[in-house]
């Protein structure tokens, strides 16, 4: 099977990218992947493999339709990680979110629709919203809160209408918030990390009680290989760690095991519309995709501090 992953020297799409070319996802033979190498993506994630035979690298932009459409007449499976994603500067400056987002998400669905080739959209639960108690499932109403949430949900009403329309083989997955290595330190758990590693308080918004469900990004990895091989065309899947914890306890713990007081949490002034607290149902993914996330958070979390520890020369260039 022939693998188009787009931004793939990203965080998630870069580890995707080292499991399958480590053998871990039997059923890929070659993997091509295109990034636009914005500030998000990183070769160093993924330099062990350039070179080698099984896996092409270009540096390239999803709105490219003469790109996109070259490079899907060659392969099977497209994996769309390519986005922005952090809200907060989807807040500062929405318009690269509605280009990316969407647009890119468009130029791959008119490159695939007269094809065979299967879309993997890698979405995100924020496109729900804000729960307060339960959880969603796949046929929860999406109710986006922020300009980021919403170029996601927007994205998948045009996967859903290109499969309706056009007959277009797209399989969409939402996951939970994502943790491991190689995520850049914009992000709560790696700035929390290397905040507290550079002598600097962890910023915390509002009053810290927002909940989220937390996912190794190896589970996640795994999850949507499945949704490759087993999912349904034109069906939703949720991923998620059963993993919720509020933004505070989090940060405490992450002290706690860098056996830094609590004085070193800053509390600022909370992000526009901050949802309260997220959390998908995964049964459905359980039952038709055998997913089963494996991995323990404690000791996850414990393993990603040692290698924020470790990769300095990483970590601090992007800082």
């Amino acid at each position: 099977m022939r693998v188009l992953i787009t931004g793939g020297a990203g965080f998630i799409g870069s580890n995707f990218v080292r499991r399958a070319l480590r053998g871990k996802y039997y059923a890929i033979s070659e993997v091509i992947v295109v990034d636009a190498l914005t500030y998000a993506g990183n070769l160093e994630n993924i330099k062990e493999f350039i070179g080698q035979p099984h896996l092409r690298f270009i540096e390239g932009n999803i709105n490219d339709h003469k790109l996109v459409q070259s490079l899907t007449d060659e392969i099977d499976v497209v994996i769309n990680f390519a986005a922005e994603s952090h809200v907060d500067r989807s807040i500062s400056n929405p318009a690269k979110f509605l280009e990316t987002n969407i647009h890119g998400v468009f130029e791959i669905l008119e490159s695939i629709k007269n094809s065979n080739v299967r879309l993997l959209q890698v979405s995100t639960d924020e496109v729900y919203g804000s729960i307060e108690s339960g959880s969603w499932n796949e046929d929860s109403p999406l109710l986006p809160n922020s300009p980021y949430s919403a170029s996601k949900a927007s994205a998948e009403l045009l996967c859903r209408s290109y499969f309706q329309t056009y007959k277009t083989d797209v399989v969409i997955t939402r996951c939970s918030n994502n943790y491991g290595t190689h995520h850049h330190p914009e992000k709560f758990i790696p700035r929390a990390i290397t905040n507290v590693l550079q002598g600097k308080p962890i910023p915390i918004y509002g009053n810290g009680r927002n909940i989220r469900d937390w996912i190794h990004v190896d589970d996640h990895c795994d999850g949507i290989y499945s949704a490759i091989m087993k999912g349904r065309t034109g069906e939703v899947y949720n991923f998620g760690g059963n993993n919720e914890i509020s933004n505070l306890s989090l940060a405490k713990i992450i002290l706690s095991t860098m056996k830094e007081d609590e004085n070193k949490l800053e509390f600022i002034e909370d992000r526009l519309g901050h949802d309260l607290r997220y959390s998908v149902d995964i049964n459905k993914s359980k039952n038709e995709l055998d997913f089963n996330p494996k991995i323990n958070f404690n000791k996850g979390l414990e393993q990603i501090i040692d290698w924020y520890t470790r990769s300095e020369e990483w970590w601090r260039p992007l800082i």
